[in-house]
């Protein structure tokens, strides 16, 4: 709860300035992150800042498609997607969407493994699992990215509506599945490094969640490998959508 005023004011005020809009989607957590969003709103006058609260919990995944929908629904050229535990520095929002800005990129994250990880406090575990998890989608997929499962990104809201992002996982492996829609599209996936943080307000799944994130992973591997060589039609409808060869800078 406290954290997510926090991470709205770190926002810095040259993106509070031009951005349309600011806006929370609680997942029908049991705190009172919702109200306590609604109560600063309105105490700070904050008109640009708008919170909302899923009736029942639609988890991470189903959670970013609503952001989503909600961002192309109105009209906006990028969504960040930042979380409110203030594990991603939201200082770094500038060059999070310079590139798309700049037109060098349809979908921008912000990459820990550009930088120094465990100095910032990644428990030893997850790096080793991300490690792992990064060579292997580097190796399958034949490219090159220094991570693919930070939850700091920026999106062209253009970009998105060439994907079918809606058929995804609700789950946290979401945001692999997104990347490999984006791959598969032809749309371009750039970088930016970003300072890592794990402090005690940080959410940090546990490690049974971490397995099971990782089987995940690499059953939506098995799935898009399969997609490609057009023996699975579940798959073929999921990553459907085929257009140039992707193109990723870092």
């Amino acid at each position: 709860m406290r954290t997510l005023i926090s991470a709205y004011e770190r926002i810095p005020d040259s993106v509070k300035a031009r951005a349309e809009e600011i806006y929370v989607i609680d997942d029908a957590s049991n705190d009172n992150t919702y109200y306590a969003g609604l109560g600063y709103k309105f105490a700070h006058r904050v008109s640009k800042l708008n919170v909302y609260r899923n009736p029942h919990n639609l988890g991470y995944g189903g959670n970013q498609k609503r952001g989503y929908r909600y961002a192309i629904k109105k009209g906006y050229d990028i969504v960040v997607m930042l979380h409110g535990d203030v594990q991603y520095a939201p200082e770094k929002i500038p060059e999070l969407i310079r590139p798309i800005e700049e037109g060098k990129a349809d979908m921008v994250q912000g990459s820990r493994f550009l930088g120094n990880p465990l100095k910032g406090g990644m428990p030893l575990w997850k790096f080793a699992g991300n490690r792992f998890l990064t060579t292997l989608m580097n190796k399958i997929l034949a490219i090159h990215l220094s991570e693919y499962h930070s939850g700091f990104r920026a999106y062209s809201c253009a970009a998105l509506k060439k994907v079918h992002f809606t058929r995804l996982t609700d789950d946290f492996h979401f945001d692999t599945e997104i990347m490999l829609q984006f791959l598969e599209s032809g749309l371009r996936i750039a970088e930016v490094p970003i300072p890592t943080h794990y402090g005690p307000e940080s959410h940090v799944v546990g490690f049974g969640t971490s397995v099971r994130y990782g089987l995940n992973i690499i059953k939506s591997l098995i799935e898009y490998k399969l997609h490609k060589s057009k023996a699975f039609s579940l798959s073929s409808r999921k990553y459907q959508l085929t257009t140039s060869r992707s193109r990723v800078r870092s």
